[in-house]
């Protein structure tokens, strides 16, 4: 009799460390997987649209931006710091001063299809747009990070927009530029877009703000 409340009360006690376990299993399964998150925006806060011809909303009226619709669904300040025909080298020298400038709490970025369209040398893009990145983090800025595809009717994003997202843990959009760069409803020439694809864009972003936190 000795022997099996032994037995019992071993048994018991396995019983009782079980779901213990299986708790903190969970609980580093569920904090391994959280992903990137953004930092709580308030009404004050400001977002800056930073990018090239994308941004700026070329092919539209100034109010037909993705920066100008993105405030309005946002109900925030959004800078539109969009230029026409950029590449990321010029980004890359214009981008501190505007940080420093302006009290930024987000940076949507979308740069380097000019790069890709030019030829420049693809490295080196994946470079500047690195150092952009880092240039916000270290001021305390989260950033959204938008591929752009190739040169390639059928193209998904560059693959080194995968690599700076996974490397800076960025909330990152690979597929939606692409995909409105062929569909021709949302396009006003063969790499901008029209109000609609614009407001597409204005709405994915909205989105990424809203399920990482930020709103």
């Amino acid at each position: 009799m000795m022997r099996n409340t032994k037995i019992t009360t071993k048994a018991a006690t396995i019983n009782t460390r079980i779901p213990t376990l299986l708790v903190l299993l969970l609980s580093l399964f569920v904090t391994g997987c959280g992903g990137p998150q953004l930092k709580a925006l308030d009404s004050n806060a400001t977002i800056l649209a930073f990018g090239d011809s994308l941004t700026a909303g070329k092919g539209v009226n100034i109010e037909h931006s993705y920066p100008t619709i993105l405030s309005q669904l946002t109900g925030l300040n959004v800078i539109n710091a969009g230029i026409s025909g950029e590449v990321t080298e010029a980004g890359l020298r214009r981008l501190p001063p505007l940080l420093d400038q302006h009290s930024i709490d987000v940076m949507v970025l979308i740069e380097g299809g000019n790069d890709i369209l030019r030829n420049l040398n693809l490295a080196q893009t994946q470079e500047n747009l690195d150092q952009m990145i880092q240039s916000a983090k270290q001021r305390g800025i989260d950033v959204i990070l938008f591929g752009v595809p190739k040169k390639s009717l059928f193209s998904d994003s560059a693959d080194f927009y995968q690599e700076l997202a996974d490397k800076h843990d960025l909330i990152f959009e690979d597929e939606l530029i692409a995909d409105l760069l062929r569909s021709p409803q949302y396009k006003s020439d063969s790499v901008h877009f029209n109000q609609q694809g614009y407001t597409k864009l204005a709405q994915r972003v909205h989105e990424l703000l809203k399920d990482n936190g930020a709103l």
